[in-house]
């Protein structure tokens, strides 16, 4: 299980949800970051490994707020499905949680609740090393550590929609779609964008049930379907 990986941004390591055991090593180590060795054995579903990905989850979910039921990501959230498999179910929390800013207008189709962010950091990576245009990055530190926009930008470059694509909990998500469609209402078809040239592969979601459609819509989504010859995952 991971939050932070993508197989096509750098390595980060920073979500700890990929730990394993490692024989003749005193700790777990994330698989993401630790290059193989002769002889190496690794343990996956090893007891120690398990509660060490439970108390990650643990961890993430102590200030993440539970709004599942009006989140546009529930259905498709990587933090549903990890905690699901791999947390505990009940929380031994019993402080406050600490609240940052929500609803925030940071682009042309995007918004932010850094409420929900886990700081996975794969925005940032993406608009660092995919469109090098630097607009987001992960400000403070401890448990007031934020996602946020560098000074005196916007994210409005042409691929500032894959940053919705890429976050595995609700927290960038699209001004098009926001509230508009359940995803589980949501039918597939493969196609190809026609936008230009490049010929990007995607999904066309649609939503033919009438009871919980919003308006006359029947496109509700265009996804990028993976190609790594034209578009890799964007």
């Amino acid at each position: 299980p991971t939050f932070c990986y993508h197989p096509n941004l750098s390595i980060a390591g920073n979500c700890r949800m990929c730990l394993v055991e490692i024989e003749g090593q005193g700790k777990p180590a994330t698989a993401c970051s630790t290059p193989v060795a002769e002889g190496m054995v690794v343990k996956v579903d090893s007891p120690g490994a398990k509660e060490a990905r439970r108390a990650v989850i643990e961890f993430l979910l102590l200030n993440h707020p539970l709004d599942c039921p009006i989140c546009d990501k529930a259905g498709e959230c990587v933090l549903q499905d990890n905690s699901m498999a791999h947390g505990k179910l009940k929380s031994r929390f019993t402080f406050g949680k600490v609240h940052k800013p929500k609803v925030q207008d940071i682009g042309r189709h995007i918004v932010l609740d850094a409420e929900r962010c886990i700081l996975c950091s794969r925005c940032v990576r993406f608009v660092d090393e995919v469109t090098k245009t630097h607009e987001l990055g992960i400000f403070g530190r401890g448990n007031t550590e934020v996602l946020g926009l560098a000074p005196e930008k916007r994210l409005d470059n042409a691929y500032s929609g894959c940053t919705s694509d890429l976050c595995p909990v609700g927290a960038l998500t699209i001004k098009e779609f926001r509230f508009q469609s359940r995803v589980w209402f949501l039918q597939k078809t493969p196609s190809v964008c026609q936008s230009c040239a490049r010929g990007c592969n995607l999904d066309i979601e649609v939503n033919p049930n009438s009871i919980n459609k919003v308006g006359l819509r029947r496109v509700y989504r265009l996804m990028p379907r993976e190609n790594r010859r034209v578009n890799k995952t964007w």
